[in-house]
């Protein structure tokens, strides 16, 4: 790390050049090839997917996502008029001959010499059913928002259009840009009240740009040769622009501390990434080992996101352990990162040397004297919001929680109105009918189905003796996320159908959107136990290692359980049991994302770790040089606490920050996050981290002997030391010819094995650190 360093401060302007070259370059092929994002919740073995099967093999026309076009009258008018009647009928003449659609249903058609059903009672609104080809994968955005622009056109003064379906959505979903630009906005407000310093705010800001910038195009790129879904970027820029900025700010309050020792810039980035450097990457591994973790889920869309989220964190880490020593390297920038005043004050002061002082130093202090009280307030904290977790209900949320001012949430609400909430997430019961005489157990189904008190309506196809698959739709009278609707698709399943199926070749699957969320979350609750166990024992792992320790890493696996738990407590609270959601415009109460916990859990046990590193790693260093663990944990506290709180303060404002989206799925992922990152740095690592550490004292670094011997060693914190005489010889490696001539003058001047380095005093020859 220090060659590195060292390298990178005295190239500092190749390196540069390089991190724009590779920027320019990623965002060219990221534009040239565009991207191709694949959201696939592929489930083999439910039932929702098998009947889906069925459908393709009958009808590649039935297996295509579908679409609603809603029309609702205004002023009196009648969807029969005959004036409403020709403008709708010459409007979907133009849809059916959108690109990617297959089929129309017409409102006014019927069926059987009975009407189609699309119409409601009043006569004020009605639906038509617009077939794709594909699936969400392979409808092209431009195809949809052709559907949404010319079914629009219809609308005038009588007659309201309205459009809803999951790929209506994909149109109206907002850009990350507003939300991401305010994220910077807020972090670069938090880093200069902790700096005081412009360029000392900007450097983490312009690292974490560059970073996330290359990120997100690899992302783009990576999507041709891998499944992964259009959340990906939303994923990777959350999280992305969060650990760029505070790694970079790690590294660069190290450096302030350097150079307000005493040190020359060039040593102050060495030291720098010989110690923050070393957590750096260390918190960035565990951060992707966490990310990676969602392959054990063996889902492509959890796959997909977790390695688009890896990149991410990959490139910012990168650009902190290469980009920010170069930048560093420039005189003016080094000089400016600490403050004017700060600056005077070292001039008349001289170098800061001696235990840290301040607000955090204070409050270690009182963490040290009444551990056992503040262990316990920090515990009660955590048990109280984790309560609602317990009552968690993994679903989907259906377009009723849309944002009021959007297509799909107006069309949703008037087929709610004319229909019923039911018609909004339709169940196809799918029946593969083995032989002939099968045929006469559809009718029983069919009257079993429609005798379940939360059936609204059943509509089934003819069927005849060659019939092989067999097809009835049931609309439910309660809206798709109801609690209702959950229990009806398992109650179909578990005791309608089975008995039916008894004395037949047939078999029976109950399909559609609403059931293929649902078998989605049943899929889900069985990965998270594993996903859990195989994170938490490599985190494990990686932190006895690093810290040589059994409490240590036992301590932040329960820290890391506590922290989740608690921040679902607050999602439950919030989405679930809809206090303030509805306020946020996202909707009323509803169940939780299925996919959150994985996804969640994830990135949150990669920021536990950072603050565990990054908190424990300094701890430890001190600890090596005095073997007193009061003060270890005490300096350690005081040191860090600060920066600490302000990264965790930077990726709350970046988390809350992507409600601006407007999007419960990715509100529910920001809230959470955020909650998380408050409860691990406010209450985790600045109470019950330091107090628990006081109390077991010398025990916090025990390792057995014999586990010590076999473990490889690594040094996450480096010696601490500062880098005057060692490590002088390396840069011989990447010295120029005129270096190494002026070298050998120097030291034919000087006389051999004096020293011939710059002291503190000397300011020019100390920051270009060439003598």
């Amino acid at each position: 790390m220090a060659t590195l360093a060292r390298w990178c401060f005295r190239n500092r302007g190749k390196v540069l050049l390089i991190w724009f070259i590779v920027l320019i370059g990623s965002f060219a092929g990221a534009n040239h090839w565009g991207d191709s994002y694949n959201t696939s919740f592929s489930m083999p073995g439910t039932d929702s997917t098998k009947a889906l099967s069925l459908l393709q093999s009958m009808d590649v026309k039935a297996s295509g996502d579908t679409d609603q076009i809603v029309l609702h009258t205004l002023g009196g008018a009648k969807i029969t008029d005959p004036a409403v009647e020709q403008n709708v009928q010459a409007m979907l003449a133009k849809v059916d001959k959108v690109h990617g659609i297959v089929s129309t249903t017409d409102p006014y058609a019927t069926v059987g010499g009975r009407p189609s059903g699309a119409i409601s009672s009043d006569g004020t609104i009605a639906y038509s059913t617009v077939t794709f080809s594909g699936n969400q994968s392979t409808i092209q955005l431009a195809d949809v928002k052709t559907l949404v622009s010319t079914a629009q056109s219809a609308a005038n003064s009588k007659l309201e259009v309205e459009l809803g379906g999951t790929d209506i959505e994909g149109t109206e979903q907002s850009s990350t840009g507003n939300s991401e630009g305010l994220g910077f906005l807020a972090a670069l407000v938090v880093l200069l009240l902790a700096f005081g310093s412009l360029v000392g705010a900007l450097l983490p800001v312009v690292v974490a740009i560059f970073g996330l910038g290359i990120g997100t195009s690899l992302i783009i790129l990576a999507s041709h040769v891998l499944t992964i879904p259009a959340l990906a970027p939303i994923l990777a820029a959350l999280i992305g622009m969060g650990v760029g900025i505070d790694y970079a700010l790690f590294i660069v309050t190290r450096f302030r501390s350097g150079v307000r020792s005493g040190l020359s810039h060039e040593d102050a980035v060495i030291r720098a990434l010989d110690t923050s450097g070393r957590a750096v990457i260390f918190a960035g591994t565990t951060v992707c080992i966490a990310l990676l973790g969602m392959l054990t889920t063996q889902m492509s869309f959890l796959s997909g996101s977790g390695i688009g989220a890896a990149i991410a964190v990959a490139t910012v880490v990168l650009a902190s352990i290469t980009l920010l020593p170069a930048l560093l390297g420039f005189k003016p920038v080094a000089k400016r990162v600490i403050s004017r005043s700060g600056r005077r004050k070292l001039r008349a002061s001289g170098p800061v040397t001696g235990e840290p002082t301040g607000v955090w130093a204070r409050w270690a202090k009182v963490v040290e004297k009444r551990p056992k009280v503040l262990a316990l307030v920090a515990v009660v904290i955590m048990g109280v919001l984790l309560i609602p977790t317990l009552s968690v209900r993994l679903g989907s949320s259906d377009q009723g929680n849309d944002p009021s001012s959007t297509t799909t949430r107006k069309a949703y609400d008037l087929m709610a109105q004319g229909f019923g909430p039911g018609v909004n997430g339709p169940l196809d019961v799918v029946a593969q009918l083995g032989s002939s005489s099968d045929a006469a157990a559809i009718p029983k189904l069919e009257t079993a189905i429609r005798q379940q008190s939360d059936v609204s309506t059943v509509f089934s196809a003819p069927v005849t003796a060659e019939s092989k698959i067999v097809t009835i739709l049931v609309v439910p009278k309660t809206a798709p996320e109801s609690v209702d609707t959950t229990n009806l698709v398992n109650d179909l399943r578990s005791n309608v159908i089975p008995p039916l199926e008894q004395g037949t070749t047939m078999h029976v699957y109950v399909g559609g959107i609403t059931a293929i969320y649902e078998d989605f979350a049943t899929v889900m609750k069985s990965k998270v136990p594993t996903f859990i166990a195989v994170v938490i024992l490599l985190g494990f792992l990686l932190l006895m290692i690093a810290f040589r320790s059994l409490l240590v890493p036992l301590a932040a696996a329960l820290m890391n359980l506590l922290a989740a738990g608690a921040s679902f407590g607050v999602i439950v609270w919030i989405f679930q049991y809809g206090h303030g959601s509805d306020s946020l415009g996202l909707g009323g109460a509803g169940p939780v994302e299925a996919w959150l916990p994985v996804m969640m859990l994830a990135i949150l046990f990669g920021l536990s770790m950072d603050y565990q590193v990054f908190l424990v790693s300094r701890m430890h260093e001190e600890w090596v040089h005095t073997k007193d663990n009061r003060r270890a944990v005490r300096v350690g506290q005081a040191e860090t606490g600060r920066v600490i709180t302000a990264a965790a303060t930077i990726m709350i404002c970046v988390f809350l920050s992507f409600l601006l989206i407007g999007q419960r799925p990715v509100a529910e992922f920001g809230i959470g996050l955020a909650v998380a990152v408050a409860l691990d740095a406010f209450v985790l690592r600045m109470l019950l981290v330091p107090s628990m550490m006081q109390l077991f004292g010398k025990a916090n670094w025990w390792l057995p002997s014999w586990l010590d011997r076999i473990l490889p060693k690594l040094s996450v914190e480096g010696d601490g030391t500062p880098p005057e005489g060692r490590g002088y010889l390396d840069p011989v490696l990447f010295a120029t010819k005129a270096e190494l001539k002026e070298a050998k003058a120097a030291v034919s001047d000087s006389g051999e094995g004096s020293d011939t380095r710059p002291g503190p005093a000397d300011e020019d020859a100390v920051s270009s650190g060439r003598r």
